[in-house]
C-alpha cells in the first residue's frame, strides 16, 4: 500500500428539510401573500422552501365535495411533518374525512381550521422551525 492520500470532495447540497416553511406575511379576501415571495395568492399552497398558486381547475376542486387528495400530494412530497388546510374564511370549502386519512395514512399529521386560524397556526409552527405544509382557501 502506498503511502498516498485521497481526498473525496462532495459538495454540499441544501436538503428539503434544512429549509424552513415561509411564513404568509398577509392575509385579506381574496388575498394572500407569502413572505419571500414577489406574487400575490387567492389560494395558495406553501411547504419548506417555497409556495404556488393553487389552481382547483387542476384537480376539479369546489367548495362541495371539497379538496380531493390530488390537492395536498405536491405539498406532502416536501417532507413535511404536518399539513394545515385552511377552509375559508366562512369555512365553505369542506375536507371531506376520507382526505384527512389519505394525510394521516402518509404519515403526516393534519390540522383544519377557518383560514385565519389556520394561517395563524401555520405562522407559528414555521416559526418555531416545524417542516409544516398548508393549503389555504383565502375567500368564503
Amino acid at each position: 500500500m502506498s503511502g498516498h492520500v485521497f481526498l473525496i470532495w462532495t459538495p454540499r447540497v441544501s436538503s428539503l428539510s434544512a429549509m424552513s416553511s415561509p411564513e404568509i406575511a398577509s392575509l385579506s379576501w381574496g388575498h394572500m401573500k407569502v413572505k419571500g415571495c414577489s406574487s400575490s395568492y387567492k389560494d395558495c399552497k406553501v411547504w419548506p422552501g417555497g409556495s404556488r398558486t393553487w389552481d382547483w381547475r387542476e384537480t376539479g376542486t369546489d367548495h362541495y365535495p371539497g379538496v380531493q387528495p390530488a390537492d395536498l400530494e405536491e405539498v406532502l412530497k416536501k417532507g413535511i411533518d404536518l399539513l394545515v388546510i385552511g377552509r375559508g374564511m366562512s369555512e365553505a370549502l369542506q375536507v371531506p374525512s376520507s382526505t384527512v386519512d389519505f394525510v394521516k395514512q402518509k404519515g403526516v399529521d393534519v390540522r383544519v381550521l377557518q383560514t385565519e386560524k389556520a394561517v395563524a397556526e401555520y405562522n407559528k409552527l414555521a416559526s418555531q422551525g416545524a417542516k409544516v405544509g398548508g393549503v389555504f382557501h383565502s375567500t368564503c
